[in-house]
């Protein structure tokens, strides 16, 4: 298995939006070009994984896997979710995970 199986995947882009709401709020406050690009990371991803193959080699050796793109947004929002609680106001967002 080569060292980039995760078909051009980043780290971040195995974060959830619909498990961890703060997640969730750190990718609508990122700009609409990172999103679309972790989307289409994550479309071929998905279809590379059906069809059973590999990230082409001159495709891998581009990758920037361990580049962060999210983590700088997710701390501000824990950081303000923390914050809110701190001072006891109602948080921003309630959902629970069926």
């Amino acid at each position: 298995m080569p060292a980039a199986s995760f078909e051009g995947l980043r780290y971040d882009d195995l974060y959830d939006g619909y498990y961890d709401l703060d997640v969730k709020e750190a990718l609508d406050r990122l700009p609409r070009e990172i999103v679309d690009a972790r989307n289409q990371r994550i479309k071929r991803a998905m279809d590379l994984s059906m069809k059973h193959q590999y990230l082409p080699e001159n495709l891998q050796v581009m990758q920037t896997p361990f580049r962060s793109y999210l983590q700088d947004m997710l701390s501000v929002v824990k950081k303000e979710r923390a914050e809110r609680e701190a001072l006891g106001a109602l948080p921003l967002y309630q959902r629970t995970i069926p």
